[in-house]
C-alpha cells in the first residue's frame, strides 16, 4: 500500500527484456537507505518487487501483465521514474490510499501554467469515468493529486511547485502517456452497485443474525 507522496526520482541505469517481460536496474537519486529484497516500490505508480540490491542500485522484475497495462514497456536507459516506498503502519498518510495496482494509462491534452502551479488536462479511457470525482483523489504516475475537474473521458489536476520539483511531471507534454489508478474506495463502491444491479447471489445458508436480532440484543 503507498499514499501517492513521491519520495524522490530513480534512473533507469539497466534495462534487459526477454519476451513480454524485463528487469530493470534502478538508481535512487536519493537517499534510499536499508532497502530489503523482496520489499514493494513503486515506479511511476506500479508496484514491483525488489529482487536484489547491491551498493547504489536494486533490481525490480516487471511481468507481461505489468508491461501490458502500464507504461513501463516505455522506458529506457537513463530514463527518470517517480519512486515509493511501500507505507509503513504508523506512517502519515498524506495522500491517499493507493494501491499501485495502475488501472489504465492516461494521455496529457494540455499542460498550462496557473501562477506557481501547472494545470494539466488528460484524457483517460471512458470505462473508467464513474471512478473519477471532480475533487476526488487519482493517481497519476504514482502522484496523489486532487481531480478538479472531469468529464467521461479526462480529468484536470493542479500540480503545486513542490510536487513539480520532486517528480517526473515536469516532462509531461501534450501526448505524453502516464499510469492512472483511480480511487481505491469509489472501486469497491462502484463493484457492490454491479453486483447489485446484477440481481441477488446465490442463497446462502442464514446465520441467524436478522434486524429481529439485533433489535432484541439492544443493537439498534
Amino acid at each position: 500500500m503507498f499514499t501517492g507522496i513521491i519520495q524522490g526520482q530513480g534512473e533507469i541505469v539497466g534495462l534487459r527484456r526477454s519476451g513480454q517481460e524485463c528487469r530493470m536496474d534502478v538508481r535512487p537519486l536519493f537517499p534510499l537507505e536499508n532497502i530489503v529484497d523482496g520489499e514493494s516500490i513503486a515506479h511511476n505508480g506500479a508496484c514491483l518487487s525488489v529482487e536484489r540490491h547491491s551498493g547504489a542500485t536494486f533490481t525490480v522484475y516487471a511481468s507481461g501483465e505489468s508491461l501490458s497495462r502500464t507504461t513501463l514497456g516505455d522506458l529506457r536507459k537513463g530514463d527518470l521514474v517517480n519512486l515509493e516506498r511501500a507505507l509503513a503502519l504508523g506512517d502519515r498518510l498524506g495522500g491517499h490510499l493507493v494501491s499501485g495496482h495502475v488501472d489504465c494509462v492516461a494521455t496529457v491534452r494540455s499542460v498550462e501554467q496557473a501562477g506557481s502551479s501547472l494545470r494539466c488536462t488528460l484524457a483517460f479511457p471512458p470505462a473508467f469515468a464513474a471512478e473519477v470525482i471532480e475533487k476526488g483523489s487519482v493517481t497519476l504516475d504514482g502522484i496523489s493529486l486532487t481531480i478538479n475537474a472531469c468529464g467521461k473521458d479526462f480529468l484536470t489536476v493542479n500540480v503545486i511547485p513542490d510536487t513539480q520539483k520532486r517528480t517526473t511531471m515536469l516532462h509531461w507534454r501534450p501526448g505524453s502517456r502516464v499510469n492512472m489508478e483511480t480511487d481505491l474506495i469509489g472501486k469497491y463502491v462502484r463493484r457492490i452497485m454491479q453486483c447489485q444491479a446484477d440481481g441477488p447471489a446465490a442463497p446462502q445458508k442464514s446465520s441467524g443474525i436478522n434486524k429481529e436480532f439485533l433489535l432484541q440484543n439492544g443493537f439498534l
